[in-house]
């Protein structure tokens, strides 16, 4: 891993000898990372093979699912469930504690949602995901709109937010949840948007470009630490920006970096370890900042 310094700020972030680790490797393309506080482990997909694996220090590599039905993103609700987006169902699903699974949301309006992408869960229960169109998964595109949603599990409704997006991926809320960021695959940037007390978003704006030059890859996973800085994987490895927007740094990887979560190894509760799926690999990275809670 190289790193690149933009900012003298990155060095409270990250140490200037900061090495990454090499997890596990082999896979078609590891997307969707999020580490599971309960149960002590990573989950992350391989999702052209419908997989879904767990990671921690103890038991290594585990097989989690062989028939996810191609989930790219993962992310945990506030009981510790598991919700993917189903590329192949075109959906978002959720798996019980038993094991079952429960399809929360297939349509929208009469019509089925496109492929759904990346999934996060606000503090009030209410799950926020992404849903772009992809020719490259190789269905039809039932809804006119590569939309960003909001689901309440509770009341069951399902709210379009923003359908300006040509291909909206990343999702992350600032820590207090006052801002809700989307970084988009096809324009290479991230917007921002004011959070609303009834949860819609208003007064979006461009807050970050990601440089095309860096290197291959492309805006996807997005993640917030404590104090606000943004992390998007994206052309040429992670990127890292202020919560002014200003660039702060990148780290740059072996492999085309894919998505990235914050956790914590079994033996510690610091939450500052960075894990990055990136295309056949998943890696980790010591930060000196923790993910926001």
């Amino acid at each position: 891993m190289n790193i690149i310094r933009y900012s003298e700020k990155l060095d409270p972030i990250i140490s200037p000898e900061q090495t990454a680790q090499k997890l596990a490797t082999g896979f078609s393309f590891s997307e969707g990372p999020v580490w599971c506080s309960r149960t002590n482990q990573l989950y992350f997909t391989d999702f052209p093979n419908h997989r879904i694996y767990t990671w921690n220090e103890t038991n290594g590599l585990q097989l989690y699912s062989d028939h996810s039905d191609r989930a790219v993103g993962l992310t945990l609700d506030a009981e510790g469930r598991l919700l993917s987006c189903e590329t192949l169902t075109r959906r978002i699903s959720r798996t019980e504690l038993d094991g079952s699974i429960t399809a929360l949301v297939t349509h929208y309006q009469g019509s089925r949602i496109n492929n759904t992408n990346d999934v996060i869960v606000k503090k009030d229960g209410t799950i926020y995901f992404s849903d772009p169109y992809s020719t490259a998964l190789g269905d039809t595109k039932d809804l006119d709109v590569n939309g960003v949603f909001r689901y309440d599990p509770q009341s069951g409704a399902l709210d379009l937010l923003v359908e300006d997006f040509p291909r909206p991926n990343g999702l992350a809320f600032s820590p207090d949840e006052s801002l809700l960021y989307i970084d988009d695959t096809t324009e290479q940037h991230v917007r921002v948007f004011e959070v609303n007390p009834d949860g819609s978003i208003s007064n979006g704006r461009v807050f970050a470009e990601l440089d095309t030059e860096a290197g291959p890859g492309a805006a996807d996973g997005m993640k917030v630490d404590e104090h606000g800085n943004v992390y998007v994987t994206g052309p040429g490895g992670v990127w890292i920006f202020a919560p002014s927007g200003e660039r702060l740094g990148r780290l740059e990887f072996p492999e085309v970096a894919a998505n990235l979560c914050f956790g914590s190894p079994p033996e510690s509760a610091l939450g500052n370890t960075l894990f990055i799926t990136a295309s056949s690999s998943l890696y980790s990275v010591k930060l000196q900042v923790r993910g926001a809670v």
